[in-house]
């Protein structure tokens, strides 16, 4: 009595852990390799390429993709794409992240945009100044003021011609 019921134990023992094996997807890779895993291929796998499917495929949520949410996580932010459908919340985080990414993005180009502005405007004053034959005086490495000569005011509008052909479009 007591071995019989040792060796159900046994038998359900061995038969819960092969169950993992069910749950493993079966693909062709780009390299026409066949890949096993218990995650869903990558994104850009085409669905004829995909051999083998888990029972628990169809389901809205995978258990095994469901109980690594903090790994679906790690590869949002490693820049694959997320598994659609599975955490609402998750994806909601992660639209979130992507505006104020794109919202940061936007900001420091349009800081850009201004400094551009700011050097176009001040390279033209510089250059009609310039050009209209004012005074133009710098300080030297000894604390020295000196004016520039002919040679000094060349070099100066090309300078500035090249910081307007830069920033001004």
């Amino acid at each position: 009595m007591r071995s019989g019921f040792v060796a159900i134990c046994g038998a359900l023992l061995i038969a819960s852990l092969c169950t993992p094996a069910l749950a493993q997807w079966k693909w062709r890779d780009k390299n026409n390799q066949v890949q096993y895993s218990d995650l869903p291929p990558p994104q850009g796998v085409p669905e004829a390429s995909i051999l083998q499917r888990p029972a628990a495929a169809n389901r809205r949520v995978l258990p095994a993709v469901a109980a690594s949410s903090a790994q679906t996580a790690a590869s949002a932010a490693s820049g694959l794409a997320p598994v659609k459908g599975v955490e609402p919340e998750l994806e909601a985080k992660l639209r979130k992240e992507e505006q104020e990414k794109a919202a940061k993005a936007k900001a420091e180009a349009d800081k850009l945009a201004t400094q551009k502005a700011d050097n176009c405007n001040r390279a033209r004053l510089q250059l009609r100044g310039l050009d209209e034959g004012l005074r133009v005086a710098r300080v030297n490495e000894k604390g020295e003021r000196e004016f520039l000569d002919d040679k000094g005011r060349a070099e100066e509008a090309a300078r500035n011609r090249e910081t307007i052909n830069a920033d001004c479009k």
